[in-house]
């Protein structure tokens, strides 16, 4: 069974578009300075619509996360354990994500994790972590 996948939107194409060339990418409110994520088209602060795109290291922490013994749908029964996580990039987004290249009984809050470039063969990269090293 297939995996689900990302379809880029016009609004969220140059987050995806940053993941392909290994980068990471946010929306920042050039009104009042907030960090945005999920890609959108107004600020959730102030409701501008002066967001561009800038570059961040993708470096953050892990601020809660869950080991799946079981998959959480059919089609991820290949990657059980899941390890899944909400990581608190330095800049305070909080975005959820899988971890990668690390056993579960070494996952706790607040350890330091850096990205991890996932490119699948359809084009999309997502965006995984690992511990920093």
């Amino acid at each position: 069974m297939p995996k689900p996948r990302p379809a880029p939107t016009p609004v969220s194409q140059p987050f995806w578009d940053a993941l392909r060339d290994e980068r990471v990418a946010l929306q920042r409110c050039e009104a009042c300075a907030t960090w945005v994520y999920y890609p959108r088209t107004r600020c959730p602060r102030c409701l501008s619509d002066e967001l561009t795109w800038t570059a961040v290291n993708g470096r953050g922490t892990v601020y809660t996360f869950t080991i799946a013994v079981q998959p959480t749908a059919p089609s991820f029964a290949d990657e059980v354990p899941q390890l899944l996580a909400v990581v608190e990039l330095t800049e305070g987004v909080r975005l959820s994500s899988t971890l990668v290249g690390v056993e579960p009984a070494a996952i706790t809050v607040g350890m330091a994790v850096e990205p991890v470039f996932d490119h699948g063969d359809d084009g999309i990269t997502l965006l995984r972590f690992r511990p920093a090293g």
